[in-house]
């Protein structure tokens, strides 16, 4: 991909609010009216995928409305609404998977939206998932509007939805709330909304694992202020110190019940979970390239795709709190131990991958780039549609 591709077009000047012309400085209404056609065309990919997963459930005689909110994680998720913390299944290898392993806020969700609405906990997941997708996508809109134009936030929207594992969007899982609190912190620091960047990125932290994410995004963005300035405006320090609580929240009541401060730590080893700086996910390449050569090729080909697309954001010049945020994901992701099965889930909130492909395609004829996330969209509805029917979790 040429240099030329990857730099930001020149662009009008900006206010604090955002981008000229921008959802930003609009009315709620107004921005809904902007960022409208990025929501509808997501929200088209999405509909195509649960289409799909159903059409096949049904020729597999199996239920699409359980594929999405009870297996696996989502159960999980809906037990800890219903009943609260306290549960642990004891697996057939003997190993302990303690629920507090997995943060409160959606199931502090589900539980709040189950009590409020006839629906059923997990119900209440998928509502809240497919609300939060959106929300997502509007925040990703919002970004890559900002930083490259209206089009190329329109397709970082787009390609974000036609992931290979884009169903997970609109499973009872976290990660699209998640994502949307993340992405939605990183453009409040891009805009100087400190205070707003820090409690979304409170919230996300009591969200996923990876909300450390998020915090470390906010931090770099106010490092790089006091280099360029020398100083930190008040509300950027509250911004700094707000952003972590959730994160430190959950671990540190956690720890508490447990009775050791390192407990979430323990709890993530019970499940074999952890943070071993890619070992054991390297065996697990290792293994396959001498028992499989293909598929350890194809994992290589994915790991190595990964590091391309986070090459390109750097040389892309992206602002360094999407740079900071998108390396911290992508290192929790593949540098985890655990099944490694989930680990491009693990990945979907990284969408500043998908960045440097968005605005090639806001740069290229719209005939051809339609074409591109059309088929994008199809390929992730099939694959989604097969991933959910296989054996193991997403």
């Amino acid at each position: 991909m040429p240099a030329s591709d990857l730099r930001p077009p020149p662009s009008p000047p900006r206010g604090p609010a955002g981008r000229a012309g921008g959802p930003a400085g609009r009315s709620v209404r107004g921005a809904l009216r902007y960022a409208a056609p990025a929501l509808l065309a997501y929200a088209g990919v999405r509909a195509l995928g649960l289409l799909v997963l159903a059409l096949w459930a049904a020729v597999a005689d199996r239920s699409a409305h359980q594929l999405l909110s009870a297996r696996w994680d989502s159960l999980w998720y809906s037990r800890i609404a219903e009943d609260g913390y306290g549960h642990t299944v004891r697996a057939a290898n003997g190993d302990l998977h303690p629920d507090l392993a997995f943060f409160p806020l959606l199931p502090a969700l589900e539980r709040a939206l189950s009590a409020l609405t006839p629906l059923s906990a997990a119900d209440a997941g998928l509502a809240v998932s497919a609300v939060a997708s959106l929300c997502a996508a509007a925040a990703l809109f919002a970004i890559g509007d900002r930083l490259y134009g209206r089009r190329a936030g329109i397709a970082l929207a787009v390609l974000w939805a036609a992931v290979p594992v884009g169903v997970v969007q609109s499973m009872a899982y976290s990660e699209s709330l998640f994502t949307a609190l993340a992405a939605w912190a990183v453009y409040a620091v891009l805009t100087g909304r400190w205070v707003w960047a820090g409690a979304l990125a409170a919230l996300a932290g009591l969200t996923r694992p990876v909300g450390a994410a998020v915090v470390a995004a906010v931090w770099a963005a106010a490092a790089e202020r006091v280099h360029r300035e020398r100083r930190l405006p008040p509300r950027a320090l509250a911004g700094v110190l707000l952003a972590p609580l959730g994160w430190l929240g959950y671990v540190g009541w956690v720890g508490a019940r447990t009775g050791s401060p390192t407990g979430y730590l323990g709890v993530q080893e019970q499940w074999g979970n952890g943070f071993d700086g890619g070992l054991a996910f390297a065996a697990f390449v290792w293994r396959h390239l001498t028992g499989g050569v293909v598929g350890g090729v194809a994992l290589l080909a994915g790991v190595g795709l990964v590091v391309w697309l986070y090459a390109l954001c750097v040389r892309q010049r992206q602002p360094p709190p999407l740079l900071v945020y998108a390396g911290v994901v992508v290192v929790l992701a593949l540098c985890a131990k655990g099944y490694f099965g989930s680990k491009p889930r693990l990945l979907l909130p990284a969408f500043p991958l998908l960045l440097p492909a968005a605005v090639a395609l806001a740069r290229a004829r719209p005939v051809p780039a339609a074409a591109v996330l059309a088929a994008s969209a199809l390929g992730s509805a099939v694959y989604g549609a097969v991933w959910l029917h296989g054996s193991g979790p997403p």
